[in-house]
Formats: C-alpha cells, structure tokens, sequence
C-alpha cells in the first residue's frame, strides 16, 4: 500500500519506527489530536516509548517486531533517516507508510542524493562520487580543498573529514574504510538556512518559513525565524527549491532541506532530512501548526493549510554539556532562570542521562519583535553558558 483512501480520524493509531526526541514530540502531538500512538524501538527507555500508548521493543528489521506495528497502527512514519528503507517497504505492503521507502532510500545516500538533486534542477556544491580507487585518482584539484564525506550513515557531522589535498584525499578515505564517499567542493559560506515542506498524498504541498541557522560541530545550536530574516528573493528560491525537491521524489510527509548561501550570495542545497528537524522546533511555539502537526496530517491524509507563524522566533539547542558547565558533575542548569524571561518555552527529551554532545531538548523564545527575541535569546544563552550568537 502506498496511501489511505480515507483520511485516518483521530482514534486509529498512528506508529513511528525510532523512539528518539523526535518521535516523542510526533507521539505528543498525536496523542493531543485524538490519535492512539504505537512506537517500535529497541530501547526500552526510549523517549518516545515511554510516553507511546504502544511501545514495541525490538530492532528495526525484526519481523515479529514489523509485524506487530503493523496489526496495531494504522499508518506508520518514521522519526529517524537510517531506519533501514526495506523495513519501510515490509511494512508498505500492509499499512500506508509516509514518507516511502524509495525517498528515505534517496536521502540515506549522499550519492544518491547529489545525482536527485541535479536531476531537479536545484544547484547542490561541486562533487565526485569515490567508490574506488580509479574514482579517488581521477578526482579534479578544483575539488580541492573539500569536504570527504561518507555516502551513508552520516548526520550531525558524522562520517566527514576535511581534505586539503590530494595526499588528504587519499588518506581520508583510507581511514574511513574505503567505504563509498562523496567529495564536496569546499565553498565560502556566508551562512546556512533551511525549509521544512509537507506534501500529502494527493499532491498537495504546504512549507514553514525560511529557517536562518547556525551550526557548532557540525549539530544545529541556533535557528532564528521572522520576516526578511534572509533577502525575500533569497528566501523564495529555497522553497521553490525545497518544492521542487520534495515533488520530484514523489514525497508524502515531512521534509527538511538545507542549504548553503555563499558569500556571493547565491544558493546551494547541502541535504535532506525526510523528517521533522531540529530546525522547525521553533514552530512548536511561533506557528498555528507546527512541523509535527504536519507530520500527523500527512500520514492520516488530513488537509494540509498553509501554517501561519505569528510570532518571532528563536530556537536554541540544549545539549549535554550545560549539564557539566561547573565541572565533570551533572548539574541541573537554571531552568527557573530561564523560565522567568518572557516568550520561553523549554521542551526536554526525557533522556535519563545527560552526555556532552547529546540533544537533550531545546528552548523556543517567541516575541512580537525579531529584536525582542533575540535579546532575550541571548539572555537565556548567557544564563546556560551557551556560546552567544
């Protein structure tokens, strides 16, 4: 099966594969909507299991598990990119599954992903794809300095090494594994943004405002949306691309885009994300229907409307380390603090242990103004120890 003929009402149950923060924000609004919710994880403190109607614990490709999702969901999406494609595709063949197997297996391929891209017409950076060793030798030096990055299983920075020569490249690739990779021109960056789409299973494409973001080691730490917060021109470009995209994969669900703006001021998309990202969290709090309200309509085969953002916005990224801003001792960061700043709006993840470099929730600060966010953004940020913006 590939879609519902009906619309799935509030009171199915909708199943997500992965338990992460992203499922339990999905599993939250669902369950705000009416809907029973189903979980399959392994992990049996997974966030989203813990608060699932359903939570069914067992690996990805575990056929009793599939099973089991199918007989008790509905519909089933995902919250997580590796999620392996033919467990999306065992599952299609009984319930209606969003996004599909064929798109989720675009996007778990950086090879894959660049060859889509061009195909759309959308201007992605200078590549070559290196399976082996003749594709390392033939490699052009205008490729060089790079970018080496694994063609999957790569996220948050992962799987990436940056390469200043031909030496570079070939020892880069050494110490991946010989694995396919792709070699990504390195390009002046003035700064990165991206656009979240929904596109039901009629065609139908709605998309939340252009999102402006600052990386840190390769994991968003920064996303700030309100009007003109990038040239208008600029802006509808990324969704005409973003669009684009997402149509030419024939995608049903919740799609991110990223992309780069170089300091010539043109575009480049860098990648996908066919999912809800940590960089339309702000829309939890700032827009009449949020990313995850998006990702419920699309899979139960509700109208999309178009989402209204209503207030400025900031979205900051709350990882492990502020639990260890004082020392090696987990220490609980000053949320009463925080909290007392008008427009904050704090979503934890419900993960029992904080690590450095680990996503344990994120703080939206809605104002009427981008001004007014911002200083209050940058209040919270100096009451966390976070790094200013």
């Amino acid at each position: 099966m590939t879609e519902a003929l009906t619309p799935l009402l509030p009171g199915s149950t909708l199943g997500v594969l992965g338990g992460g923060q992203l499922g339990r924000m999905f599993v939250h609004q669902a369950q705000a909507m009416g809907y029973f919710t189903a979980v399959l994880d392994a992990d049996p403190t997974s966030p989203a299991g813990l608060v699932s109607h359903h939570h069914i614990q067992t690996g990805y490709e575990d056929p009793a598990g599939l099973a089991e999702l199918a007989r008790v969901a509905d519909a089933v999406t995902t919250e997580f990119e590796n999620v392996p494609a033919a467990a999306l595709a065992a599952l299609a063949r009984q319930r209606p599954v969003s996004p599909a197997a064929s798109a989720v297996s675009v996007a778990q391929d950086r090879a894959r992903e660049k060859a889509h891209f061009v195909a759309c017409g959308v201007p992605c950076a200078p590549h070559a794809v290196i399976e082996t060793g003749q594709q390392l030798a033939a490699v052009s030096p205008e490729l060089l300095p790079g970018i080496l990055k694994t063609a999957r299983m790569g996220y948050d920075g992962k799987g990436q090494v940056r390469v200043k020569t031909a030496a570079d490249l070939a020892a880069a690739w050494e110490a991946v594994g010989r694995v396919p990779c792709v070699l990504e021109k390195m390009l002046p960056l003035q700064l990165e943004c991206s656009v979240i789409v929904a596109r039901g299973a009629d065609g139908a494409m709605v998309h939340l405002p252009v999102q402006r973001n600052l990386h840190r080691d390769g994991i968003l730490a920064v996303t700030e949306v309100y009007e003109e917060n990038m040239p208008p021109a600029l802006a509808t470009q990324a969704i005409d691309a973003s669009k684009s995209v997402a149509e030419g994969l024939q995608y049903v669900g919740v799609l991110c885009v990223e992309f780069f703006v170089l300091q010539d001021g043109s575009l480049v998309v860098n990648e996908i994300a066919p999912r809800p990202h940590n960089s339309g969290h702000y829309s939890q709090d700032a827009c009449d229907v949020s990313q995850f309200e998006l990702q419920v309509r699309t899979m139960a085969g509700l109208p999309l409307t178009p989402p209204r953002q209503h207030s400025a916005a900031v979205m900051l990224n709350l990882l492990g380390d502020l639990w260890f801003a004082h020392g090696d001792t987990a220490q609980t960061p000053a949320w009463a603090k925080v909290l007392a700043l008008p427009g904050t709006h704090l979503h934890l993840y419900g993960k029992r242990e904080a690590k450095r470099g680990r996503k344990m929730g994120h703080l939206n600060i809605t104002a009427a103004t981008p001004g007014a966010a911002r200083a209050t953004a940058l209040q919270a940020a100096a009451l966390l120890g976070v790094a200013p913006f």
